[in-house]
């Protein structure tokens, strides 16, 4: 329970969350990390608040110019010293021993690639279930659907290698893991460790349409499957997404204290 872990996490004008989502990395119980942040040209206060924290495993990045979250990503990769990789977007939260216990779960399995369960706030109200996932994910299981959230992964990097993405502006995390899978299969570790915060204005909360194009691009663009194999597979994501939303739901009581 030595290894270096690098958390990589691309930021952009989150200067009213990075600080608490800092401190979720700081209040780890597994203290030997390193926290990449590249900023995509914030031009909120996330300077000002990322250079006021004084810990030397904070490492911070700012971008020339606005690249988006897919080439900010690649570079954090790129950065990283550590044995474990870890994902954590700047206005997410972890549970304090998310590093702690999902570590020991891969060294004493032997897996290379793992993701939590995880619960979603939405704008500011907490969703009355926990995201859970099948046990164990396969190429084949991960091209019906993302079950996943990227703030719950953790991958070996020294097992894996560097993984570098298309610069795709959605679901290019979604396509970082298609690159891993081909070495590894996913495993579960079946707890809620990680806090997935959604806001009215981010890309994720648009409308279908636009959530469904931007997985036929995935498809297109980032696996480099042809048109038809591209309409086949965002027809069997849309198809899988409603599965999953039905299956992989643990009920909590809408008032439960999170965090």
């Amino acid at each position: 329970m030595s290894e270096l872990v690098s958390i990589i996490m691309p930021s952009f004008n989150t200067g009213r969350f990075i600080k608490k989502t800092i401190n979720s990395v700081l209040n780890q119980t597994y203290k030997n990390w390193e926290l990449i942040i590249v900023d995509d040209c914030s031009n909120d206060n996330t300077d000002e608040i990322v250079n006021n924290i004084n810990d030397s495993r904070i490492r911070y990045f700012k971008n020339r110019s606005n690249v988006g979250a897919a080439l900010s990503r690649n570079k954090a990769l790129k950065e990283a010293r550590g044995k474990w990789i870890a994902f954590l977007d700047s206005d997410d939260l972890w549970e304090k021993d998310k590093l702690e216990k999902q570590i020991k779960f891969m060294q004493v399995n032997g897996y290379k690639f793992t993701y939590t369960d995880y619960r979603v706030n939405l704008n500011g109200k907490w969703m009355p279930y926990i995201n859970t996932a099948p046990n164990k994910i396969t190429k084949i299981k991960l091209y019906n659907y993302c079950y996943f959230s990227t703030i719950t992964v953790m991958y070996d990097r020294e097992y894996v290698g560097l993984i570098q993405i298309e610069d795709l502006k959605k679901n290019n995390d979604y396509a970082m893991w298609f690159e891993i899978i081909k070495k590894t299969p996913a495993y579960r570790l079946p707890e809620c460790l990680s806090y997935y915060f959604r806001h009215e204005n981010s890309i994720s909360s648009g409308n279908k349409l636009k959530l469904i194009k931007y997985h036929y691009v995935l498809y297109k663009k980032g696996l480099k499957k042809n048109a038809f194999i591209s309409g086949i597979l965002t027809i069997n994501n849309l198809f899988w997404g409603v599965i999953k939303k039905i299956i992989y739901k643990k009920g909590v009581d809408k008032y439960e204290n999170t965090l």
